[in-house]
């Protein structure tokens, strides 16, 4: 990778939440971190050019400092509210909920190839909390083989016409095939997930910007069949963050709003474990891209390996604390297998977060 010339990051830390961050916001000392109740009281702006990597640290109500060494674009991106998504407020927790109609997926494959058992399966997660759910057909678990298209279209369009049929409000195709999402859009999927962040097919971009529907642009390094051989980054939260940059640069310049844009690192994805922790520590980073931030974390392998390779359906605990990470740097969207025990995280935090009476 060719370091860039002068280029800065900035990250926001000494992140308070609940009563904490609204004491600290009312007395000046901290900044609303993307309009949400939690707060930073600092900033790291890291600079990286052909001499490495420099960092300085400001304090949040440093306006003038901030302006001055970030400018003002930066800091309102960092701060400021982001637009609803669909009709839901990106400044509370929203829950995707996975369902994989697929026989080889890594938690869940096998478990909802049926059409009328994916359909139900969606409507119980959508009662148990799921704002949005995320129909796949395609695994792409390391080592997974790629699905032809055919076959992935067969798989998901009749469980997403099933879904709509039943009133559901929010479907996503998670898929990385403009013809399957043409195909899931013209079912009733209103959000598209891809997880080369439109750059698998070519026709992906036009079909997303004529569609005019969110999009989840999601990082990975390499293919799904060799992703996890030796993954290597120069600094991967900043590599990470370059990469969605371009991405998000290439759907403006193909019509797609940046307001309807929700990036996700990809935790997992060409990522070895301490990848995969230095992202979930730097979070927060992701806020200067000024989207929305999806964390898809949810039984993830990084979480075995720590608990002594503890299999997939025992990963809940874990899945919970990376999810604790994200709802401390703010993180907007949880895309999970476990929708219940996730929405209560969600219930109980957000009540912390935003109804601690002062004492």
């Amino acid at each position: 990778m060719t370091t860039p010339v002068d280029k800065i990051y900035v990250r926001p830390f000494g992140l308070l939440r609940g009563l904490d961050a609204s004491q600290a916001l009312e007395g000046d000392f901290a900044l609303p971190l993307a309009g949400s109740p939690a707060a930073f009281t600092l900033v790291e702006i890291l600079r990286l050019n052909r001499d490495g990597l420099q960092k300085r640290i400001v304090r949040a109500n440093d306006r003038s400092a901030l302006s001055r060494l970030i400018g003002d674009e930066m800091l309102a991106a960092l701060t400021e509210s982001r637009s609803d998504i669909n009709g839901l407020s990106m400044n509370r927790p929203q829950i995707m909920g996975v369902l994989n109609v697929t026989p080889d997926s890594f938690s869940d494959g096998g478990k909802f190839v049926d059409v009328e058992t994916a359909v139900t399966a969606g409507l119980d997660m959508a009662r148990a909390g799921a704002s949005i759910i995320d129909v796949g057909g395609e695994s792409t678990r390391p080592g997974a083989e790629p699905v032809a298209v055919p076959v992935e279209i067969e798989r998901v369009v009749p469980v997403i016409e099933g879904l709509k049929s039943q009133g559901l409000a929010n479907i996503s195709i998670d898929s990385r095939n403009a013809d399957v999402i043409a195909a899931a859009i013209e079912a009733g999927a209103n959000m598209i997930n891809d997880v080369s962040a439109l750059s698998h097919d070519p026709k992906s971009l036009r079909i997303a910007a004529e569609s005019g529907l969110p999009v989840v642009l999601m990082h990975a390094q390499g293919e799904p069949q060799s992703m996890q051989n030796a993954p290597t980054y120069q600094h991967v939260v900043l590599d990470v963050f370059d990469y969605l940059q371009s991405r998000l640069e290439a759907c403006e310049q193909a019509g797609i709003v940046r307001k309807k844009i929700i990036v996700d690192p990809g935790i997992g994805f060409g990522k070895t474990l301490d990848h995969n922790l230095a992202l979930l520590n730097g979070l927060a980073l992701f806020h200067g891209l000024g989207c929305p931030i999806l964390l898809g974390a949810s039984r993830k392998s990084f979480i075995g390996r720590l608990d002594g390779d503890v299999e997939v359906n025992k990963r809940l605990p874990g899945s919970l604390a990376a999810a604790e990470a994200g709802r401390a740097q703010a993180v907007q969207v949880y895309r999970v297998h476990d929708v219940s025990e996730m929405r209560q995280f969600c219930a109980v935090s957000d009540a912390i977060d935003r109804r601690a009476p002062k004492f």
